[in-house]
C-alpha cells in the first residue's frame, strides 16, 4: 500500500494494514480488527459525516471552501445566487448562465395567492415571526404536491427555483 497505517490490537496480538485514502482512514477498517468496540470522538472533531465534493472544511485550519472556492473569496466577490448556482453546478455561472439563473429564481418568487390570503392573514397579529416563517414554509408543499417527486429531474429543479 501507498499510505496505510498499521493497528494492533494489544489484546489479542492481531494487526491490520489501513490504507489512507484522501487524507483519511475508513472506520470500516477499524471494526474488522476491533468488532464490537465503539468510537467517542467529542464533537466529531476527526470524524467525516461523508465524502463531499460539494465542502470541505478544516476547522483546526480555519479552512472552508465551496466546490474548491475558499468561502473568504465568495463571501467577498460572489452573490447568494453566483454561490447557490456553484453548489448546484459545480461551478461559477458565466456573465449569461447568471443573467438565465437569476431571471428563472425571478419568475419563480411569487408564492400562491391563497398563502397569502388564507394562510398568513390567519396568523394572530402578534404571531413570532420565526414561528409565522417556519409555518408557511412547511405549508408549501402543501401547495406543490408534485415536489414530492424528488426522483424527477425536472421536478426536482423545478422546486429548486422556486
Amino acid at each position: 500500500m501507498a499510505e496505510s497505517v498499521t493497528i494492533t490490537d494489544n489484546r489479542t496480538g492481531q494487526s491490520i494494514e489501513v490504507p489512507i485514502t484522501d487524507g483519511g482512514v475508513s472506520a470500516a477498517e477499524w471494526s474488522k480488527l476491533l468488532p464490537g468496540l465503539w468510537f467517542y470522538d467529542p464533537g466529531f472533531s476527526s470524524t467525516a459525516e461523508c465524502e463531499s465534493t460539494i465542502t470541505y472544511i478544516d476547522g483546526d485550519a480555519g479552512i472552508l471552501r465551496y466546490r474548491g472556492y475558499p468561502i473568504e473569496q465568495l463571501a467577498e466577490h460572489s452573490t447568494y445566487l453566483e454561490v447557490a448556482y456553484l453548489l448546484l453546478n459545480g461551478e461559477l455561472p458565466t456573465a449569461d448562465e447568471l443573467r438565465a439563473w437569476e431571471e428563472e429564481i425571478r419568475r419563480h418568487t411569487f408564492i400562491h395567492e391563497n398563502m397569502r390570503k388564507r394562510f398568513l392573514d390567519g396568523f394572530h397579529y402578534d404571531a413570532h415571526p420565526m414561528g409565522m416563517l417556519v409555518s408557511e414554509i412547511a405549508a408549501l408543499s402543501t401547495f406543490y404536491p408534485e415536489a414530492k417527486n424528488i426522483f424527477d429531474l425536472g421536478q426536482r429543479h423545478e422546486d429548486i427555483v422556486r
